[in-house]
């Protein structure tokens, strides 16, 4: 007994200064210009209704937001993309094939399952020079597709999320339930909570516990529309945009990549 409570002693006093460390980091961890915490605005997929719709509610309330999207995508509302990318907003890489697992039977012909490390990389690679090649720009942030990080199966099964550290300033998932702890996240799975069919209270509650919290708050949706399936709904985003924006309400509101280029430099 008194061997394990000198061990136990032991492993406390190595832990001891980490925790200290980690308290310390914390405290003196300061958003920009006396905020008390950073949320951040995205979309998957390279909707038509986000450059149809939600683009023209965006600029109207000069708002910026990260855009992850698929080529083929682009290419079907070329001109419109061409224009959200004049405004300001930022375009990530969402993949070029968007693989999800092949439970789901429409990405049957895309399964992480039947993917490779070597393969994935490729794809990602090719996507950012699509993009570059029809929009100009090289993405920095992504966005995994159905919030998945995996390649293979059984014991072949890999993690993707050290390819995306490698490629990309940060990787967001989806459909997680918390928000970003500033010290402590990983840049490259940089969680993602739903705001799609959610009404303005229900989303101002995450901005309330974000805030105590200290932490970034990294909204994902999809459609945007007054209503409708997987949909960022307009009045509620209006309402969103206007409360971000009141000083009274200590929000650093700014796109994927700013936040976490200024997570990065601390």
């Amino acid at each position: 007994m008194r061997v394990f409570v000198r061990v136990l002693l032991f492993q406390l006093c190595l832990a001891a200064p980490s925790a200290i460390r980690a308290q310390t980091a914390a405290a003196e961890f300061a958003w920009p210009e006396g905020r008390r915490a950073a949320v951040s605005l995205s979309f998957d997929d390279a909707r038509s209704s986000q450059v149809d719709t939600g683009l023209a509610v965006l600029d109207r309330l000069g708002a910026k937001a990260t855009f992850y999207v698929v080529p083929a995508r682009v290419e079907e509302r070329l001109a419109g993309w061409k224009r959200l990318v004049a405004s300001g907003h930022e375009i990530g890489n969402h993949s070029l094939r968007h693989p999800c697992t092949g439970n789901f039977e429409w990405s049957r012909e895309a399964a992480l399952e039947n993917y490779s490390l070597d393969e994935m990389r490729k794809e990602l690679i090719e996507s950012n020079r699509r993009l570059g090649e029809m929009l100009g720009v090289e993405p920095v942030s992504f966005a995994y597709p159905c919030g998945q990080t995996f390649v293979g199966r059984g014991q072949s099964t890999r993690s993707y999320v050290p390819l995306i550290a490698e490629l990309f300033l940060s990787g967001r998932g989806w459909l997680d339930e918390t928000p970003n702890d500033p010290v402590f996240h990983d840049p490259a799975q940089v969680t993602g909570m739903s705001m799609d069919g959610m009404d303005f209270p229900e989303i101002r509650t995450l901005v309330e516990t974000a805030r105590e919290a200290g932490q970034w708050l990294v909204l994902a949706g999809h459609e945007m529309a007054r209503s409708g399936r997987q949909t960022t709904r307009i009045e509620m985003l209006e309402q969103l945009i206007v409360y971000l924006q009141d000083p009274r309400n200590e929000i650093w509101f700014e796109t994927v990549e700013t936040v976490a280029r200024y997570l990065k430099d601390r």
